[in-house]
């Protein structure tokens, strides 16, 4: 419990929110077990019903965040309104999330239902998927081959339907929004904003800023002129659930889809393949690989690959700007145990001829020795 009294009276006011839509949705009586925190300012409980059946409580407060994009904003008005705009995030609204698990629902694959929801408020009783997370299966010595392909089975799923430009549901709807060189170029300029102040003999001055930019430019246009399927954004082994139960690519529990946008294929394909929590070999990344061009025969495997591994690396290096500042502002230190395997990761891909003179500005301005 905070020590301060303001955050304190939020916190209380929050409760009898929550309590309060619990029992309009005729679940005041369930047993209530809160689940650990992630990076976000999303809170989850689980549902323990009289029966033995679970379900699960998702409290997304609206005000929470700076507010996510107005799709008629300019790259300066999204920059000025704050992070969620210029990098198109969801701000954790809780009708982004219910109008995505129902085009998802509507494609045949597997999203949660949702049982009540108050999205003026932020919160929603979800169906509970369990305890089978990818990567805490493949821990206990689950089939990580099967599981990876029924991923990829569900990625091709949602890359073969033409997505809508709104997603909607129930009379809420949610944009569809491009992941766009504005924001694929701001996720990338985490690096260099939030890398010195993690490693401060790290000094990224206006050259090499300048030079940063004009590397980045073609690579976040590649990515924006690609961005033509649905993608979940943050699609890995720990926000998979095995339903085996399920038909075909409904064997795949997906959440924490709330960001979802428009954008190049092989950014969710990267994002599992290149797992910033967990190592994928290269003998299973190329075997995911082949099974999802033998799923989508119609592309341009040489071209495709290209854009996989400079749209990867734009990634890692976002994501190692992302714990940089999870460490630094967040207080979050456990999140340094990750790094190494980015910078594994960014430095195979910075081989890559697709890459330019991204592989000389590393070289040149992070010493192998600030790479961890």
């Amino acid at each position: 419990m905070s020590s301060d009294p303001s955050a304190a009276r939020q916190d209380s006011l929050r409760e009898e929110a929550r309590a309060a839509f619990l029992k309009a949705a005729g679940l005041g009586h369930a047993q209530r077990r809160p689940l650990p925190g992630d990076a976000s300012t999303r809170r989850y409980e689980r549902l323990i019903l009289p029966s033995g059946a679970t379900l699960m409580l998702m409290d997304a407060p609206p005000l929470a965040e700076s507010p996510p994009c107005d799709p008629a904003w300019s790259p300066a008005e999204r920059i000025a309104a704050g992070w969620n705009a210029t990098a198109r995030l969801a701000a954790g609204r809780i009708d982004a999330f219910a109008a995505t698990a129902a085009y998802l629902r509507g494609l045949g694959l597997s999203a949660p239902e949702i049982l009540a929801l108050d999205a003026p408020t932020g919160l929603a009783v979800i169906e509970d998927f369990g305890e089978g997370v990818f990567a805490r299966l493949i821990e206990q010595g689950g089939d990580e081959r099967e599981l990876y392909f029924a991923a990829i089975d569900a990625q091709a799923r949602l890359h073969e339907a033409p997505p809508p430009a709104t997603l909607s549901v129930d009379g809420l709807s949610w944009p569809l929004l491009p992941y766009d060189a504005v924001a694929l170029k701001a996720g990338a300029d985490l690096f260099v904003d939030w890398q010195p102040r993690l490693t401060p003999a790290l000094d990224f001055g206006t050259a090499a800023r300048a030079e940063w930019d004009a590397l980045w430019a073609d690579i976040a246009r590649r990515g924006e002129a690609g961005a033509a399927v649905f993608a979940h954004r943050d699609f890995h082994a720990e926000n998979l659930l095995w339903l085996p139960e399920r038909p075909g690519a409904a064997r795949v529990g997906l959440i924490d889809f709330q960001d979802a946008v428009l954008a190049h294929p092989s950014w969710d394909l990267q994002s599992l393949l290149q797992d910033a929590r967990r190592d994928v070999s290269p003998a299973l990344e190329a075997a995911a690989l082949d099974r999802y061009f033998g799923r989508r025969p119609g592309l341009d495997r040489d071209a495709f690959m290209a854009d996989y591994a400079a749209l990867a690396a734009l990634n890692e290096a976002r994501i190692l700007g992302v714990f940089a500042r999870l460490v630094v502002r967040d207080g979050k230190p456990r999140y340094r145990q990750f790094m190494p395997r980015m910078w594994r990761q960014l430095e195979r891909n910075l081989q890559n001829p697709a890459l330019g003179g991204l592989k000389p500005w590393f070289d040149r301005h992070v010493p192998v020795e600030a790479r961890a």
